[in-house]
């Protein structure tokens, strides 16, 4: 774990959310109270049952939000996307973590201990609010993907998957392939279905033309089906 100060790195847009509402003395204390922390691909970053301290910000990189279901399946409940914070809902809330994080690829996550937040937000109201709108922009998120995964078929459910992807994360140089590889089974875990199913579907639209597919690499050639797809469900 690497101590810094924001002067030290290329402070993203996202950071700035937080950082333009502090008096020079709150800057201060942000600024000589974060870690920067790499992980691995496939790495834990917290567990579910364990006690929040921090405020995550993904600086580069994608993680998984995930829970444990029934038969050991799991769920990915977000994909956080560079620059984005999580992992403080819970500390708000007063409880442990109900999900669990991963990195998807090799990440780098600043780590601002959530003691420090709040007493910023004690101090600040423009900093209140900031963290006010991100939990109601979350809570939004939420309700949507849960009628989807509830309500929509298979093909929707996937369809609305690769589009969201390609929303997250863009597309790669040649405007087609999403910049995101994931596997098979965390396809399925995002799309609320078996890996089975999730590999099947994906084989029927790259027969429809919809997508090619070339190992974790999938090119979207037909958007306008897919969104039809997924809205009719």
């Amino acid at each position: 774990m690497v101590k810094s100060n924001f002067s030290d790195i290329t402070v993203p847009d996202y950071i700035l959310d937080i950082w333009t509402p502090l008096t020079p003395e709150q800057r201060e204390l942000l600024s000589s109270n974060f870690t920067l922390q790499n992980y691995k691909k496939n790495e834990l970053i917290y567990c579910e049952g364990e006690m929040p301290a921090h405020l995550m910000c993904l600086l580069s990189g994608k993680v998984k939000v995930f829970k444990d279901g029934v038969g050991g399946r799991s769920q990915i409940i977000r994909m956080i996307k560079s620059v984005e914070y999580f992992g403080y809902r819970a500390y708000f809330a007063k409880e442990e973590y109900l999900t669990a994080a991963a990195a998807v690829e090799p990440s780098l996550i600043c780590l601002i201990p959530m003691s420090i937040i709040t007493t910023l937000i004690t101090q600040n109201s423009g900093l209140a609010m900031f963290f006010i709108k991100q939990l109601s922009i979350d809570l939004g998120i939420s309700d949507e993907r849960t009628v989807s995964l509830t309500q929509k078929h298979i093909r929707g459910r996937l369809a609305e998957s690769l589009l969201f992807l390609k929303e997250s994360y863009g597309l790669e140089g040649d405007g087609s392939t999403l910049s995101i590889y994931l596997s098979r089974e965390d396809l399925a875990n995002l799309s609320n279905m078996t890996t089975s199913n999730a590999i099947r579907t994906l084989s029927n639209f790259a027969n429809e033309r919809l997508i090619t597919i070339d190992g974790r690499k999938i090119k979207i050639i037909d958007e306008e089906k897919l969104k039809k797809i997924s809205k009719i469900g």
